[in-house]
């Protein structure tokens, strides 16, 4: 089984998926309005919350990767300690490309927006649960999201 390491999250990599969204470390507001991306004009706005349970450590296998094609998705951690986001590009055929999959570990500081049409492993958070902010955009059709099975292969620490 293939085994690819998850480095630390940083903008310069996450850059062809989306962006890395930094909490400031000075009194301030940033604003992020330029990593969102609706294609779907009759889409509403999601803005959600969720509480996730902690995944076994790594090595971590994944087997399942989703996309929302019309729609960027942005986590924001409320409450979390370590995260991991493993994302894909297309191949030729539009399905994630697994010979180029990147995995990344973040920590308490930093979200994530996803471009749309982008590949990427569910949410998965370690050492402790998580909490997140996630805003999309949802028009409540099969659009808003795909999911697809993939030969597994496994994450693991540097």
């Amino acid at each position: 089984m293939k085994t690819i390491i998850a480095k630390p999250l940083n903008a310069k990599d996450f850059a062809p998926f989306g962006d890395v969204l930094e909490i400031p470390k000075a009194p301030g507001r940033v604003y992020f309005q330029e990593s969102l991306g609706n294609l779907r004009p009759h889409a509403s706005a999601s803005l959600s919350t969720t509480h996730k349970e902690p995944s076994p450590s790594l090595p971590f296998e994944v087997s399942l990767l989703e996309r929302h094609e019309f729609s960027s998705q942005s986590f924001m951690p409320a409450e979390v300690k370590c995260w991991m986001i493993v994302v894909a590009p297309h191949d030729a055929q539009g399905k994630p490309d697994l010979e180029r999959v990147q995995a990344f570990l973040a920590d308490d500081t930093q979200g994530i927006t996803y471009k749309p049409n982008t590949w990427h492993h569910g949410l998965t958070v370690f050492d402790a649960p998580g909490k997140f902010n996630i805003f999309m955009w949802r028009d409540n059709t099969s659009g808003d999201e795909e999911f697809v099975s993939i030969a597994p292969f496994r994450v693991t620490r540097g």
